[in-house]
């Protein structure tokens, strides 16, 4: 039998701090969900920016982030969102917006690397969320990850059970090859900027190669993949509030991702 594994990136396999700044209130939400935000509003966007933290600390802070990213050429990468929306659409605010200053990132940034900084391994991810209603950036964003105790050894062992692991994340790319480097996940199989919808098309996709996919995923963002794999794995290893909905969708609930591993196995003795 063929089988592959599909597994999330932040709180899934990175343990991931993560804070948002409320710009309208001006206030840090040091250790919030971010996709969890995201959808408890449908006119809520979150977007990953291809920006590196070191030049955003060397930028002045009063200079509006829009500005920034208009004068560096910036993208940017829908991570996740319960609205159809345009990438245009999205552009149009992200920038114009004339609230958020560099400043605002600056601040969530050296929160994350308080928290994150003595880990050997880290990667630093920012982003935004783009109120469609409200036509403003309405929080910034950094997240800073490192990998779970048992996240490498976990994905040797099912390497060398001849599975092959794949990443799925609406994390920037460059971010996650850094991080299956250090964990031994080809980068040819490391998807990045994966919003629910594209994850569940991943799944869809592996499922005409292999005889059953697992996902493996922790939050609201992986709903989608979960109902489409043959198996639908849910890691509680990060604390956090979850809907309801993920424990009824998930075949399995593990406490650590080592677990993933004699899942798998019982799969493969399977008929």
């Amino acid at each position: 039998m063929s089988l592959a594994v599909v597994f999330d990136s932040a709180g899934t396999l990175l343990n991931t701090y993560r804070v948002a700044k409320d710009i309208g209130n001006k206030k840090l939400l040091p250790g919030i969900e971010t996709t969890t935000l995201t959808f408890s509003s449908p006119d809520r966007v979150l977007v990953v920016l291809p920006v590196h933290s070191k030049d955003i600390i060397k930028t002045p802070g009063e200079q509006l982030l829009s500005s920034y990213l208009v004068d560096h050429d910036l993208g940017f990468g829908v991570s996740c969102t319960r609205k159809i929306v345009t990438a245009e659409e999205i552009g149009d605010i992200l920038y114009t917006d004339q609230q958020v200053r560099v400043s605002d990132l600056q601040e969530c940034i050296r929160n994350v690397w308080t928290v994150c900084k003595a880990e050997s391994i880290v990667t630093l991810n920012s982003g935004a969320i783009v109120n469609m209603a409200y036509k403003c950036i309405e929080f910034a964003i950094t997240a800073g990850g490192w990998p779970f105790d048992g996240a490498k050894e976990t994905i040797n062992a099912l390497h060398r059970l001849g599975v092959p692991v794949f990443i799925a994340s609406g994390d920037r790319v460059t971010k996650l090859e850094k991080m299956a480097d250090h964990l031994g996940i080809p980068r040819d199989r490391v998807y990045g900027v994966a919003t629910p919808t594209v994850k569940a098309q991943i799944i869809n996709d592996l499922r005409q190669e292999y005889d059953k996919v697992l996902m493996v995923g922790d939050g609201i963002n992986d709903l989608c993949a979960m109902q489409n794999a043959d198996i639908a794995i849910l890691t509680i290893q990060q604390a956090a509030d979850r809907p309801e909905e993920l424990y009824r969708e998930a075949d399995y609930v593990v406490n650590n991702v080592c677990e993933v591993v004699p899942i798998v196995q019982k799969s493969l003795a399977s008929k």
